[in-house]
């Protein structure tokens, strides 16, 4: 009878080591398959424009040079800076804006607060294409068109529905019985978000951040339609620009992509497990 009884089990854990094989086989096969348009642009990078061609793609470099990492890197230096100055205000701004909104949204509500709400989440689901010409209008009516500032502005403006939205869930976690025993206290409503709110919203802050700052790095149409000057204009505008009108270098084209897409990996990277536990955080009321 014991004989009988432990063969399921010697059966069951068998199957659960077969499974758990074919689940790590194939995900190896995604990892791989995935790998593939970041292995053919580091490599192709490498190579010298002679050398680089359809057919031999998949070919290692014949002798380790810079390729055309150096030539990518000089087109590509001017608008490093202007990136960096785009994305760090407009990334600490609509965070900061998104927090404040959150708290007041979550623990101080009002009359009309939850459709408030709702219409800022609206603005989530608006096309760039629908506003792009009342927003230059409205750019160039305020004196902005053409700056960073304008460019800034935009980004921060269509940020604030997500940044409001993973604060707003991420405070409505927070016991509301903190907010009470503050203003028992005599705290306000800003005293009680900068003294207690904002040091407790560290997680929410790393997913906004590292949201905000991918989204506004690799965005194409405002910096390329908000700001004309081209040593202006962010560095996927200046990538765009690297492709000739009758001639194509494609080892300084891929050695510009990668170098345009290293920030936001390494972001990625040392950030990541804050981002997935900053989600979760915000994930239990809303």
């Amino acid at each position: 009878m014991a004989t009988i009884l432990s063969t399921p089990t010697k059966r069951t854990g068998t199957r659960w080591s077969a499974g758990k094989i074919l689940m790590m086989v194939f995900l190896v096969f995604m990892l791989m398959f995935y790998l593939i348009p970041v292995y053919i642009m580091v490599m192709n990078g490498l190579k010298t424009a002679d050398v680089v061609s359809f057919s031999r793609m998949w070919e290692l470099p014949n002798r380790l040079t810079s390729g055309g990492y150096g030539q990518a890197w000089e087109k590509l230096s001017p608008n490093v800076l202007s990136s960096v100055s785009l994305v760090v205000p407009a990334t600490v701004i609509s965070g900061f804006l998104g927090s404040l909104n959150g708290y007041i949204l979550s623990k101080w509500k009002f009359r009309g607060s939850d459709l408030l709400f709702t219409l800022m989440l609206f603005g989530m689901f608006i096309p760039y294409q629908s506003i792009l010409i009342p927003l230059i209008k409205f750019l160039q009516s305020i004196g902005l068109y053409g700056t960073i500032w304008g460019l800034i502005l935009v980004h921060v403006v269509y940020g604030l529905p997500f940044t409001t939205l993973i604060f707003r869930n991420y405070f409505a976690s927070v016991p509301v019985e903190l907010v009470e025993a503050s203003r028992v206290d005599g705290a306000g409503l800003l005293q009680i978000f900068f003294q207690i709110m904002l040091p407790l919203s560290v997680p929410a802050f790393v997913v906004v951040g590292i949201f905000q700052f991918t989204n506004i790095w690799n965005e194409f149409l405002f910096g390329l339609t908000v700001i004309t000057n081209p040593a202006r204009q962010p560095i996927t505008v200046a990538l765009n620009n690297l492709s000739g009108s009758f001639s194509i270098e494609w080892n300084v084209v891929m050695a510009g992509a990668v170098l345009t897409a290293l920030p936001t990996l390494l972001i990625y990277i040392i950030l990541g497990k804050y981002f997935v536990r900053g989600i979760m955080a915000g994930s239990v009321k809303g």
